[in-house]
């Protein structure tokens, strides 16, 4: 077994071994301030998210995006350092003094492709590319929230700490905080907050799929394809005989292995001999050992597709993150305070919205869920997608909680997520979020037996033969990755 899998098997003998953390529960007037500040500022917080949502800007050109979330910050009293680490739309928001340092995480980029009006029924946005399809406009604004909620509870109080907010760009494939983390960006932070829309309103902790990414570009002869066919060399046969043979591939992969690809560029037009083609992959496991070996193995397809067709290929890494680890600590105290406040109800006009876009959704969809109530609280989940929250789970302990933004049955990256992100329903969701990471943030703040539990649990979890290396190695971020030839 190797050093993550040990880890992943440690957790829940962290979780028994370690010493309960003494509580220090927020008295009822305190909770009521924090929660009364961002019910203050919940306008603004919506506006912050309108905006965003209306931007829809991709990974790495969320310029608009980034400047909107630095303003509200600023205004706040906060010291912002901008271009972090060499991605110009990257941040790092700080306020408060000595004490433990608590980060919150902040997404702000959408999905190609998926433009849509905030409209229970199909309505794409004519002349836009992207949509908030991750509901990253909210998961931004929310975490801002707390942040502000959090420096007014520290100056409120007199408590000895420091709240920083991490701006992240490109999560959705260009993979930021894995730079960040590789690079000594989270080397003091005692405990990180995050969160993530959702269908439904959950602190249970999962384990996410680890996943490596890349393009691999194929170059060939070009010639007419009638005339001469006999001259050229298609690059676009190098693509095609590389996804036949990494369909084969699948059948002898580990179960919950997950290999998905895209062709971002097939060539011009059907009567040259494409010249250059290429196409787009991600692999994921839970572990990113099996990762690596399963992308080395899709490497050798390209290469003999390469071969086969008289064309080159080269592979350009694009990113690659960790399995989330979890951390159940943490996962207990924000899912005592999420049940504390609750769900929220829809209005009549929310109601009737939900019941239209309902009908619209494929079949498929979870039970449960929607936004008045709370999951129960799970260990030993497992979850279906991937994070770069992930390398940050291996750096400092790590929550990451969801909130119903969504109507119910609602999954990610679907235009039925773009539109509810657009909502009140998405808004009433952000509040929800960000209340109950300040509330998590401050008791953290106020108890450091529960910081020191957290750590404990963490330290369990990856193993004392640990050491992080990054699944990108020493490359720079690929701040083009969006930029399909």
């Amino acid at each position: 077994m190797n050093r993550h899998l040990r880890g992943a098997a440690g957790l829940l003998i962290a979780t028994l071994a370690a010493s309960p953390a003494v509580a220090a529960p927020l008295a009822k007037a305190e909770s009521a301030q924090i929660t009364g500040d961002i019910d203050r500022l919940s306008p603004a917080l919506s506006a912050l998210a309108t905006d965003i949502w209306n931007y829809a800007e991709v990974g790495f050109h969320e310029q608009k995006s980034a400047a909107r979330l630095q303003k509200e910050l600023k205004q706040a009293g906060f010291q912002v350092e901008t271009g972090v680490d060499g991605m110009p739309t990257a941040f790092i928001a700080s306020a408060g003094k000595g004490g433990p340092v608590i980060a919150l995480l902040a997404e702000y980029d959408a999905l190609p492709g998926l433009a849509q009006a905030a409209d229970a029924d199909r309505h794409p946005i004519e002349g836009q590319r992207a949509g908030h399809a991750c509901g990253h406009n909210l998961l931004g604004s929310a975490s801002v929230g707390a942040a502000i909620a959090l420096k007014k509870w520290l100056e409120r109080t007199g408590t000895p700490g420091t709240v920083r907010l991490y701006g992240t760009p490109a999560e959705e494939g260009g993979f930021a905080k894995v730079f960040l983390v590789r690079d000594g960006y989270f080397k003091d932070v005692d405990v990180t907050l995050a969160w993530h829309p959702g269908d439904r309103n959950s602190a249970s902790q999962s384990q996410m799929l680890s996943v490596i990414s890349g393009k691999f570009l194929f170059e060939g002869l070009p010639s007419h394809a009638a005339a001469a066919p006999e001259r050229g060399r298609s690059a676009l046969d190098g693509v095609e005989i590389m996804n036949v043979a990494v369909n084969y591939l699948r059948e002898h992969v580990p179960q919950e292995t997950r290999i998905h690809y895209t062709i971002t560029n097939g060539g011009d037009q059907p009567n040259i001999v494409p010249a250059s083609a290429e196409s787009f992959y991600y692999v994921r496991h839970y572990d990113p050992e099996v990762v690596k070996d399963i992308w080395g193995r899709v490497t050798k397809a390209a290469e003999g597709a390469a071969l086969a067709t008289g064309t080159k290929v080269s592979v350009r890494l694009i990113g690659g993150t960790y399995s989330t680890l979890p951390n159940y600590t943490l996962g207990r105290i924000a899912d005592r305070h999420l049940r504390d406040l609750g769900g929220f109800t829809y209005s009549p006009e929310e109601q009737a919205y939900a019941a239209r876009l309902k009908a619209n959704l494929p079949p498929g969809g979870r039970a449960g869920g929607g936004p008045d109530s709370v999951e129960p609280f799970v260990e030993g989940r497992k979850g279906p997608a991937s994070t770069d929250v992930g390398d940050v789970s291996w750096a400092t302990p790590t929550l990451q909680i969801s909130t119903a933004t969504w109507v119910e049955g609602t999954s990610p990256h679907s235009w039925q997520a773009v539109s509810a992100s657009g909502t009140s329903i998405g808004n009433k969701g952000l509040v929800l979020a960000a209340k109950t990471l300040a509330l998590t943030g401050a008791e953290l703040f106020r108890s450091p037996d529960e910081i020191a539990a957290a750590r404990a649990e963490f330290e369990a979890g990856r193993g004392k033969d640990f050491h992080y290396t990054a699944l990108i190695g020493d490359q720079p971020p690929a701040l083009d990755y969006t930029d399909h030839k």
